[in-house]
């Protein structure tokens, strides 16, 4: 009797309970198992004396429906694991509100008519700055002269004309030479509020107004 068949059996007998089994997966299997071992005591009890049953076939199911028990109780472990690791990170998240948090990101949160980030350029030269909105348009553009080094760049929200913006997610595009000396996108880390916690595909992401980031890309957070 193969593993399979029994599974098979065991699927048209709970047909009413399928959903209850497939949110429980140990107790799907304990009632695979528990009808293994009936068939395969039946089988044992009527086989024939002359021609009895091959052990190694039923020894090797056995070891099937173990590996397949250990594996189930890994994923659960490893499921609690990750609930405890995000419920920490929730935690950690809601300690930061109303704090100055810098990240990695390519795009800034334009907060209260203002947002910051700090540009790497590897030289002291001139740097541009272009903003697009959402929509990928272009809404600033300027330039400032940069030192070597990080240097500190604070958008006011408007555009190019003046006119202030609403706020929400920006991205930003810092151009100047590389240490190569070609010209190139430059490093840059971007600074805001923390204004919430949100779990987004069961990632827990800090909040920076409108803009979401992964923990994993704070670099710091001030005091």
């Amino acid at each position: 009797m193969s593993l399979a068949s029994v599974a098979a059996q065991q699927n048209a007998a709970t047909a009413g309970t399928g959903s209850q089994n497939a949110s429980n997966p140990l107790a799907s299997l304990d009632g695979n198992f528990t009808d293994f071992l009936n068939m395969l005591m039946t089988q044992l009890q009527n086989q024939d004396p002359t021609s009895p049953m091959d052990t190694d076939q039923f020894t090797s199911e056995l070891v099937q429906f173990s590996s397949v028990e250990q594996q189930i109780e890994t994923n659960q472990s490893l499921t609690q694991l990750i609930q405890l690791t995000q419920g920490s990170e929730v935690i950690q998240g809601g300690q930061m509100i109303g704090k100055q948090v810098t990240v990695q990101s390519t795009q800034v949160p334009l907060q209260n008519g203002s947002a910051t980030a700090t540009i790497n350029a590897p030289a002291a030269e001139p740097v541009s700055v272009v903003i697009t909105n959402s929509s990928g348009v272009t809404v600033y553009s300027g330039s400032f002269n940069a030192k070597a080094g990080n240097n500190t760049w604070t958008w006011n929200g408007t555009d190019s004309a003046g006119d202030p913006l609403p706020n929400g997610v920006y991205t930003l595009v810092p151009t100047g030479q590389s240490a190569t000396g070609t010209t190139g996108t430059l490093t840059f880390t971007v600074t805001g509020t923390a204004t919430g916690v949100s779990e987004t595909n069961n990632t827990v992401q800090l909040q920076l107004g409108a803009l979401a980031v992964p923990f994993n890309s704070i670099t710091s957070v001030a005091n």
